[in-house]
């Protein structure tokens, strides 16, 4: 979707349209800055912003580019792109899948081929040496040429356009030792090193898929928001009868019928009828709120009640539900800045082991060494300085420690997300759902009498009001039986009123001029009349979590979308500071505060509201119990009841780090001491290989360390 603008530039009033552009061959942080600071030179374009996770380029411009016209200014960059439709639709592309098959069958092959090299090491020659050679390379070729895929389209495009990137050596080195190992065992040579061609790409396919996935469920959150808005609504034309249109097809001043039950496709204004509505998106405020003629409702909240009319004021890219995903998607955009020190290393990663390489053969062969040993030899150079341990160091220390908190009840979804838990200074919680369980609970059963029990159960099992759930829920523990109504009727917004025995009966909302906080009427007749209060309650570790975080170092506060009564009696049972009544851009804003005063936030979540806050925090987590939205927005999700799990997490990913940087010195040493050996000719091909493995083995087993981190 394009949005024009009016800008002003060097004085002078203009137009300009932003396009979104799919670039799904970028791979670094290299990529990153090759696209912003390239399209930013080009006349007619304003600004480029790169969102690395979603790989996308959203580019502000004059209204004279097309997409053709913008699409080759980045394919000469060096990047082909596709526009998207709609700058809040998110395109799976399948990256993940592709690369999971690509590992499953490299490492398969690399299984069956070490199988087969064990007869050659163990002193196998002639005849019997080269068959076990020609049954790897019947293994190995296939396997390279569909596990080595990503990698040689990659390096392929980067070379077409006159650039590289580090999968130009990458592929070089596995073609070259294919090669090299077809050229041995047709001459009948004593070495091929098909084994260790398959290895190299199984260890790279490992790290690049771990890393694809955990992007791959960084950026569902804007998907799942999206998808809290219906797909269409009935509209009532002016003849009165009602059709189907699409949601795209809306427009403002459509009348549209909302059924109880279904969701809004469109914001808009009642026109007719009353109902209760599931306003969380706005408040986070888990009771449902009364709505009737005049009423403003969003799309994408849900009619609980009864039919209303409503008028469509906001449809499509402007609703609140899409401002919502939009201040999700631009909080995103800070996370480009934690991508891997691997990654950071690209820009010089690739001309330097090319210059390596190519400064070991052109030695060897002025030394006098021949074209087939020098090559061997720089060969090896280019294994053995493969990143592959160095591309572990982060993601199988991330896995471990995922699976350790994953024992404790907390899914972390975004592996650098461990990065950012362990350099939070703040903790920022929503109230309702978070610091609370999110469902009301009676406190003063003992208002109603013995005998008219029976009556409260059978009204309260005549609706779905949560206040009227919580009623159910006490009674039906106690084993009580509900009591035979008749002429039972649900107002929405007001209540259930019915007969017994001659008598009215009524469960409805109190009077709001007498009372407060959540609370309901029960009247029997005219000898009954009693006040059920609710409560919210909290999580029943929530005051210790918070004292634990202190002694962590982490100052905790509440921010909420919930009334300043409720969440002043929350704070004050806790023992922390609050800020109430927010919206979501008001929860936004608070997060950024923070930040640019150089506090490292972590936001607790869980509903439609806190989206743009869990996506704006330096990290962010939801309870089990969240929204959809909730969970696909936060880094990580804990279960139960329990809120223990957010400072445990803390503690896995402080240790988690420490085993990183700790990863990051075996990688750095392994190179110091392997890349001498091999430039000097002291290592073979095979052997580079054994040695790049070797020390992808060591930074699993240490972070193999971590199974224990949540402890």
């Amino acid at each position: 979707m394009k949005h024009e603008t009016p800008v002003a530039a060097a004085g002078t009033a203009m137009q300009t349209k932003t396009s979104v552009f799919a670039v799904p061959g970028m791979r670094c942080a290299g990529c990153i800055s090759k696209l912003e600071k390239g399209l930013s030179g080009v006349e007619g374009i304003a600004a480029a912003r790169v969102n690395f996770g979603a790989k996308r380029v959203t580019l502000t411009h004059d209204p004279a580019f097309d997409e053709p016209a913008l699409k080759a200014v980045i394919g000469k960059i060096g990047f082909d792109a596709e526009p998207l439709p709609n700058d809040l639709v998110e395109i799976g592309d399948g990256e993940s899948r592709m690369l999971l098959r690509a590992m499953a069958v490299a490492g398969f092959a690399a299984m069956n081929i070490m199988l087969l090299s064990v007869s050659v090491w163990s002193g196998a020659e002639g005849p019997t040496r080269d068959m076990f050679h020609w049954l790897s390379a019947l293994i190995a070729i296939p396997t390279i040429a569909y596990s080595g895929r990503p990698f040689f389209r990659s390096a392929f495009g980067a070379l077409r356009r006159g650039r590289t990137n580090m999968d130009v050596p990458i592929s070089i080195g596995v073609l070259l030792a294919t090669g090299l190992s077809l050229f041995e065992t047709a001459i009948s040579g004593p070495h091929a090193y098909f084994d260790g061609a398959v290895m190299l790409l199984f260890f790279l396919l490992t790290g690049r898929w771990l890393d694809s996935v955990m992007r791959d469920r960084a950026r569902g959150g804007v998907t799942q928001l999206l998808r809290q808005t219906a797909r269409g609504a009935y509209v009532i034309g002016e003849d009165g009868r009602h059709r189907w249109c699409e949601a795209r097809s809306l427009a403002p001043g459509m009348r549209m019928h909302v059924a109880a039950g279904e969701r809004l496709a469109a914001d808009g204004i009642i026109e007719d009828g009353t109902s209760a509505f599931d306003l969380s998106l706005l408040t986070g405020e888990s009771a449902p709120q009364a709505r009737g003629a005049g009423d403003a409702v969003l799309a994408g909240t849900l009619n609980l009640g009864a039919p209303v009319v409503v008028r469509a004021s906001a449809v499509g890219a402007d609703t609140a539900i899409a401002d919502i995903a939009r201040l999700m998607e631009s909080a995103g955009q800070t996370r480009s800045r934690y991508v891997r020190v691997a990654d950071r290393a690209a820009r010089w990663y690739a001309p330097a082991v090319h210059t390596l390489a190519a400064l070991s053969f052109a030695g060897w062969m002025l030394a006098g060494a021949g074209w087939h040993h020098s090559l061997v030899i720089a060969v090896a150079v280019l294994i053995i300085t493969c990143p592959c341990a160095l591309g572990l160091a982060v993601p199988a220390a991330q896995i471990v420690a995922s699976g350790a908190l994953m024992r404790r009840g907390v899914l972390v979804k975004d592996g650098s997300a461990l990065e950012r838990l362990s350099e939070v200074t703040t903790a920022a919680f929503d109230k309702t759902g978070t610091l609370t369980l999110g469902r009301p609970v009676l406190v003063n059963p003992e208002v109603v009498r013995e005998t008219d029990a029976p009556v409260l159960l059978a009204l309260a099992s005549a609706s779905r009001h949560p206040l009227a759930d919580a009623v159910r829920r006490h009674f039906e523990g106690t084993g009580l039986v509900p009591a035979v109504l008749t002429d039972v009727t649900e107002t929405p917004g007001e209540g259930v009123t019915g007969r017994y025995r001659g008598h009215d009966v009524r469960l409805v909302r109190p009077s709001a001029s007498s009372d407060t906080g959540m609370a309901s009427r029960f009247a029997m007749g005219a000898g009954t009349n009693v006040l059920l209060r609710f409560e919210d309650a909290l999580r029943p570790d929530a005051r210790s979590t918070i004292h634990e975080l202190a002694t962590l170092g982490i100052d905790s506060s509440i921010l909420s979308g919930d009334r300043t009564e409720a969440v002043a009696d929350t704070a004050a049972a806790i023992g922390i500071g609050a800020v109430a009544a927010l919206t979501p851009a008001g929860k936004l804003g608070l997060i950024r505060a923070m930040a640019a005063e150089g506090d490292k936030v972590l936001m607790v979540g869980d509903g439609l509201n806190d989206g743009p806050a869990l996506a704006a925090g330096h990290v962010s987590m939801a309870p089990g119990s969240a929204s959809d939205v909730g969970q696909n927005a936060a880094d990580a999700v804990f279960m139960g009841d329990s809120l223990a799990p957010v400072a445990a997490a803390i503690r896995a990913a402080r240790r988690t780090m420490a085993v990183v940087r700790q990863n990051f010195a075996l990688a750095i040493g392994y190179n110091v001491i392997a890349v001498p050996l091999a430039v000097t000719g002291h290592v073979t091909p095979l052997i580079a290989a054994l040695a790049m493995s070797g020390s992808s083995v060591i930074v699993i087993a240490n972070a193999l360390r971590l199974r224990n981190a949540a402890e």
